[in-house]
């Protein structure tokens, strides 16, 4: 069967089938074993935070056997381990159980010799699940700025860069409180351009970024923050280690999942189906609603023009947008907001599908991964009666595509590397 004859069903399920390649593909147990170093003669002690830190925990021991270590994740995100002890705590805004895991792993590499490894364990998901205020602040501070940031618009460089100024382990710190051990970094790539110093604020990197970076993304957002948090970035003192700061020198990092690759193996399944794959690319940002215009741009493109491809084809993206939030109560994500931008520009147009989803399984604030859009989202939803631009602008997307039955409920995934959008045009 041809992709052209395939019943909105098939559609579906091919939608489905590239979502699920893209997450396995981000499976910690696949590439583990390829990504340690080789054992040293001292102590292996294993840290981390992250949505992948219990799955990746799981196969360092199915690799090395039992070692010694503690890592945090979300809840809900746990996964059976033998020796190393999983925590779990709150995300995207950290709780007193993030401060707490943040004071087990900093301790986990206090008194380590050079003969010793710290191998960290890190994904998206690390900056909330490890939080440890810096000197002089409390974590209700950090719970301020968070929530603030969040709902800015800001990017997830910006964000971090702030957490890392107001944290004692982000930055750089956590592999600075291990020296002299060497520090190995195994991370599962959750950021546009899988910069290592912007996964989970890049505990175990060098940060270029500065106190006067951080103090710069809090006036272009307008945000203000506490009194004590204006002090410390003031007066910026004991800022993170830089690149070629003496504590890092024995630091290595390696890659284990990435938002390319994941967008490779759902272009391999496409190829199976008689679609021609196009990877617009991995690292998309922007807001996520003009950011579905901009796709739709395109996928019309190929309607009318047969460019960038000829129809029957998928584009694929990747990357993680920004929501600016203008109701509070509103339910939806990136994804959700980017589908119905995405559905709106379509309009009236036939023979394109999409699917959005946070391979982490959770699109914002919804129990649901994202959501389908069909040639006929809008024709259905005018017959429940919803306005799918009041709908946009009330940040209710997830909700408009929970009343249409089109949300994509995966659970919890124990990994990330963002966000994957297919949109098929045939």
């Amino acid at each position: 069967m041809t992709v052209c004859k395939m019943t909105d069903e098939q559609v579906r399920a091919a939608l489905k089938a590239m979502l699920d390649a893209a997450i396995r593909a981000a499976d910690p147990a696949l590439r583990m074993a390829s990504c340690l170093p080789p054992r040293p003669q001292g102590r292996v002690v294993v840290v981390g935070a992250g949505k992948a830190a219990a799955t990746m925990a799981a196969a360092v021991e199915a690799a090395w056997g039992d070692v010694e270590g503690v890592v945090v994740v979300p809840d809900g995100h746990g996964a059976a381990t033998r020796s190393i002890e999983v925590l779990e705590a709150s995300h995207p805004v950290p709780d007193a159980r993030s401060e707490a895991a943040a004071r087990r792993i900093l301790a986990a590499v206090q008194g380590l010799s050079a003969d010793d490894l710290v191998l960290a364990l890190i994904s998206g998901g690390g900056s909330a699940l490890m939080a440890l205020p810096a000197p002089g602040l409390r974590l209700a501070d950090k719970q301020a700025v968070t929530s603030a940031l969040l709902r800015s618009g800001a990017t997830i460089r910006e964000i971090n860069c702030v957490r890392k100024h107001l944290s004692a382990i982000k930055g750089g710190r956590l592999a600075a409180a291990a020296a002299p051990a060497r520090v190995w970094t195994v991370a599962i790539s959750d950021v546009p351009g899988d910069d290592p110093e912007v996964i989970a604020s890049g505990p175990t990197v060098p940060d270029p970024t500065t106190f006067a970076d951080a103090r710069a993304i809090l006036a272009r957002y307008g945000i203000a923050v506490p009194p004590a948090v204006a002090d410390h970035l003031e007066r910026a003192e004991e800022e993170t280690p830089k690149p070629g700061h003496p504590q890092l020198a024995r630091n290595e990092f390696r890659l284990l999942a990435t938002p390319f690759a994941s967008l490779q193996a759902a272009a391999d399944v496409a190829l199976t189906l008689g679609l021609d794959p196009v990877i617009l690319g991995d690292a998309i940002e922007g807001e996520a609603a003009v950011v579905g215009t901009a796709l739709a741009g395109i996928a019309c493109s190929v309607r009318r023009h047969g460019k960038p491809a000829a129809a029957p084809c998928v584009l694929l993206s990747g990357g993680e947008t920004t929501v600016t939030v203008r109701a509070a109560s509103g339910r939806g994500g990136r994804n959700t907001t980017f589908l119905l931008g995405l559905a709106l520009a379509l309009g009236e147009q036939t023979g394109i599908w999409a699917i959005a989803a946070d391979s982490d399984g959770k699109d914002g604030n919804l129990e649901a991964a994202g959501a389908i859009v069909t040639p006929d989202t809008l024709a259905r939803a005018r017959r429940l009666g919803l306005d799918p631009r009041a709908m946009l602008s009330a940040n209710e997307s997830g909700t408009f595509f929970d009343r249409l039955g089109d949300l994509v409920v995966t659970g919890p995934t124990r990994t990330n590397v963002n966000d994957i959008r297919a949109v098929i045009i045939v």
